[in-house]
């Protein structure tokens, strides 16, 4: 699956709970739609528990064309609690395809929320982030409640699910298929589409048929370590 088939709106938001690995699936998402041609921006907007932030892949992403948006790029480890005034730019400037990397709870939605009479008019979609090993959205009901949460807070309605279940360099495909059942499970109680499942290339082969595309990610979030 490609990037303009997963961003079929001008404005693409990712939210999730924090460590669903929402922030390597916006990156991504930025990264295919500059090499299939868009003019991309990315906007940094997780000031809640932001362990990964797209501004420490700044040069990576003008590298390829992506704009960044981001608070703070002076200081990577800063968690600074405002929406970078620039946001405006992505949302008012129709010829830029946005990806906006918001706050992994409905905490961190409120960043966004300020935006959404702005947002509404526009061709958007909000998109939520599914991970089938983060305690917190295990089960069906969690992963309901907290999407429910961010709607409500955000003021806009999700179309979409992600699931991004992964253990990071220990992810297989047989987590990958667990999570695409809590998305799949998710999507009958909200009847919100699972949009696709994400995964490296080399766990392609073990993922046939399943019932979303998949939507293929390099991993460029890396831990402090690695």
């Amino acid at each position: 699956m490609t990037a303009a088939g997963i961003c079929t709106h001008r404005l693409t938001i990712v939210t999730g709970h924090y460590g669903t690995g929402k922030t390597e699936f916006a990156v991504n998402l930025a990264l295919s739609l500059a090499a299939e041609g868009a003019r991309v921006a990315l906007a940094d907007l997780d000031n809640v528990n932001p362990y990964f932030r797209p501004r420490e892949r700044k040069a990576l992403l003008e590298a390829a064309g992506v704009r960044l948006i981001a608070t703070s790029q002076s200081c990577l480890d800063a968690d600074v609690p405002a929406v970078p005034a620039e946001l405006l730019a992505v949302l008012e400037d129709r010829t830029l395809r946005g990806v906006l990397d918001t706050g992994g709870d409905p905490v961190g939605a409120r960043a966004l929320a300020r935006f959404q009479p702005k947002i509404v008019p526009e061709d958007h979609q909000l998109l939520y982030v599914l991970n089938a090993n983060r305690p917190e959205v295990r089960t069906v009901e969690s992963a309901v409640s907290y999407l429910r949460a961010i709607e409500e807070t955000t003021g806009l309605a999700c179309s979409g699910l992600v699931n991004n279940t992964h253990l990071c360099g220990e992810t297989t495909p047989e987590e990958i298929r667990r999570g695409a059942a809590l998305a799949e499970a998710v999507s009958r109680r909200t009847n919100i589409p699972v949009l696709c499942h994400t995964a490296e290339a080399r766990l392609l082969p073990g993922l046939a048929g399943l019932d979303a595309p998949v939507f293929p990610i390099a991993i460029h979030m890396k831990k402090p370590w690695e």
